[in-house]
């Protein structure tokens, strides 16, 4: 098992996802470093940036880059902790924030993980949402290439704790 993996999760505003799963993974926890970024989009948009993401020109999704321990939490818990923090029956789009950047998606990074991620939604779908009468919209894709958002994008609510924070962040059971 290798000392550290990367989860990529999309799942609205990546100033929440990220805030949320920094919050409850801190490294003792599992999480050792995150990253806000884009990642999904056009293959001919290379290094977007936030207006360009958020244009929807691009088609990317703004995400959390997550690297975590595996050996203090599995990936599928991670899959998880991710559709408990966000409504993933809304497609692109999350709160008041509309647009294919805000989508829910997995961006799998090992045919495992592709394996796990289908598992969780499944299960996760039978137990939270089809009781609802909702289904999971979020996609499931190989991760493709990765750009860093601009610096003060990064642990952005940790630094201005009055920040917009999307509402659908936030624990749902």
């Amino acid at each position: 098992m290798p000392a550290s993996d990367i989860a990529i999760f999309a799942s609205g505003c990546f100033w929440g996802t990220e805030h949320i799963f920094v919050k409850h993974f801190p490294p003792e926890k599992g999480v050792l470093a995150t990253r806000v970024g884009f990642t999904g989009g056009s293959a001919d948009s290379v290094n977007p940036d936030y207006h360009s993401v958020c244009s929807g020109v691009t088609q990317h999704a703004e995400a959390v880059r997550i690297e975590f321990d595996p050996k203090v939490v599995g990936y599928a818990d991670l899959v998880e902790f991710f559709y408990r923090t966000h409504d993933p029956t809304t497609l692109n789009r999350q709160g008041g924030d509309r647009g294919t950047q805000y989508r829910s998606a997995i961006f799998t990074t090992t045919p495992e993980q592709t394996e796990i991620a289908k598992r969780v939604t499944e299960e996760v779908q039978e137990k939270h949402f089809s009781p609802k009468g909702t289904k999971i919209v979020t996609t499931i894709d190989s991760a493709g290439p990765w750009w860093d958002a601009e610096t003060y994008h990064q642990m952005y609510l940790f630094k201005n704790p009055n920040g917009y924070q999307c509402p659908t962040h936030r624990l749902h059971w």
